[in-house]
């Protein structure tokens, strides 16, 4: 066993006795959630696992650069019109050939309205895709739309087969999935393991880690002790609590990507009273305190936020957070005609940094303005098939690092009637679909700012704070972490 603090072996031996030593051509990553499945095109949690099974036609770099993927090139052939060039001589890992055919149908069953696919918002603007031949495609949008390759490097753009599907059906595939990526499927055992081994023709070549295990660790002791013991090599979501532990561990090291994780957000739904008053939505805006979560709960291991737009994203806006006053919280609550306060219900799971404590301290300062709050914190298993929430009041967190583009971080839940949005602000929608045809950069940032704007007279949802991405690995372990929050085992090796 590696050497161990007092604390840490404290730790430890609260495990099983037995350690099991991950090899050098296995990685082993201890996530915080279960996995539910691994459709890419349905899915209701992160893609760090499926990024590692499936393609996009287009990828970023290190850089964030977008590159070629599946797709060698493209061009815009008209404002409407993008034409992709297909890698040739790819195939799926059960032998089915990838081509035009393959993109049609992945992108055809998530944009087919019947299959009430919960991510179809990231390509809404798709309006039809056109086999021109094997190796070519084209994607036609509604109207211009300058993100188009963009949103062919995410999900759920992750190229699925066409046969396989239509031979098993959509539930074996997506607990069975089939992909082109860099690593195959092996197994998939609910609350317990997923396993991927490397697909050794793989078009970029093999990669160097043989086996990966993603094993669920929700509790945050045992998992940071899983890495200090050397049961697991890498860590998602460092509780903040036991961040100084893995600091100091000889064994284990933090990455930390500043401003690299989600921006956690409490959902409104505007369509239920009293929420439908935008005096209500603006008091509870106020009654928040940030920094005092960001820096006594949390350990300043997140930024009070003031827009759902990230740092690093085209067409964020620095907009002030907003300040916490509950005098004017209470103001507000009487001129809304709520001078005695109501009793509301609060939605929440454990999936974020110190997710229940939060809920539980947002709770409490609703209730200093004179509010009842009736909390319901739920497994995340469980949470995430509730989408649409029913809220009225829901806690989330919401991104753009996949992307870098503040579109991804809004489109979704400020637009009314998208499956995670509460939203109700028509202006609103006007705005963002105008910034999805605007071709011109500077005209469709503009745009943005707006959106932001009109969000934060509005209040359709409050964002609270970015947290950091934090990571836990092990010394041998070769990875420092992306700003786009993936997880890349191609990319990963083991001294």
């Amino acid at each position: 066993m590696k050497h161990l603090s007092a604390l840490a072996l404290g730790l430890a031996l609260a495990l099983p006795a037995t350690v099991v030593l991950a090899e050098d051509t296995t990685l082993v990553i201890g996530r915080s959630a279960s996995t539910n499945a691994l459709d890419p095109g349905f899915l209701r949690e992160a893609a760090t696992i499926v990024d590692n099974i499936f393609d996009t036609l287009v990828m970023r770099d290190e850089n964030m650069d977008l590159v070629p993927g599946l797709a060698t090139e493209w061009t815009s052939v008209d404002d409407t019109t993008w034409e992709f060039k297909l890698r040739e001589g790819v195939t799926f890992h059960n032998g089915e050939a990838f081509d035009a055919n393959a993109v049609k149908f992945t992108l055809d069953r998530v944009l087919n309205p019947d299959n009430k696919a919960p991510t179809i918002s990231y390509i809404r603007t798709i309006d039809s895709v056109e086999v021109v031949d094997a190796t070519t495609v084209r994607i036609h949008t509604q109207g211009a739309d300058p993100l188009l390759p963009t949103r062919m490097s995410r999900y759920p753009a992750y190229i699925v087969p066409p046969q396989y599907i239509a031979d098993h059906g959509r539930d074996h595939f997506a607990n069975n999935p089939v992909g082109t990526g860099a690593y195959k499927f092996v197994d998939f055992i609910p609350d317990e393991r997923v396993t991927l081994a490397a697909n050794e023709t793989y078009w970029r070549g093999a990669p160097q880690i043989d086996t990966v295990i993603w094993r669920p660790i929700p509790d945050n002791t045992a998992r940071i002790t899983s890495l200090i013991t050397g049961e697991v090599d890498l860590i998602e979501d460092v509780p903040v609590d036991l961040v100084p532990l893995l600091q100091n561990a000889p064994d284990a090291d933090l990455v930390q990507v500043k401003n690299g994780g989600l921006i956690v957000y409490l959902g409104l739904r505007m369509d239920k009273a009293p929420l439908d008053n935008k005096l209500v939505r603006k008091a509870l805006n106020h009654a928040i305190n940030r920094k005092g979560i960001t820096e006594n709960l949390l350990g300043g291991l997140a930024t009070p936020a003031g827009t759902q737009v990230g740092v690093a994203d085209f067409g964020y806006l620095d907009l002030p957070v907003p300040a916490y006053d509950p005098d004017l919280s209470r103001k507000l609550l009487a001129e809304a005609g709520f001078e005695d306060g109501f009793e509301i219900t609060m939605q929440s799971s454990y999936r974020y940094m110190k997710n229940a404590e939060v809920a539980q301290a947002i709770a409490q300062q609703f209730e200093d303005i004179g509010l009842t709050v009736d909390q319901e914190v739920m497994e995340w298993s469980v949470y995430t098939q509730t989408v649409p929430f029913e809220g009225p009041i829901y806690m989330l967190g919401w991104g753009s690092t996949q992307t870098l583009d503040a579109d991804a971080a809004v489109y979704a839940i400020f637009k009314s009637g998208e499956p995670y949005s509460g939203a109700v602000v028509p202006e609103l929608d006007i705005l963002l679909e105008e910034s999805r045809q605007t071709v011109d950069p500077a005209a469709r940032e503009q745009l943005l700012f707006q959106v932001q704007e009109l969000a934060n007279e509005e209040v359709p949802l409050i964002s609270l704070y970015q947290e950091d991405k934090l990571l836990g690995k092990g010394v041998d372990v070769d990875f420092g972490g992306r700003p786009d929050a993936r997880i890349p085992v191609f990319e990963i090796s083991k001294d």
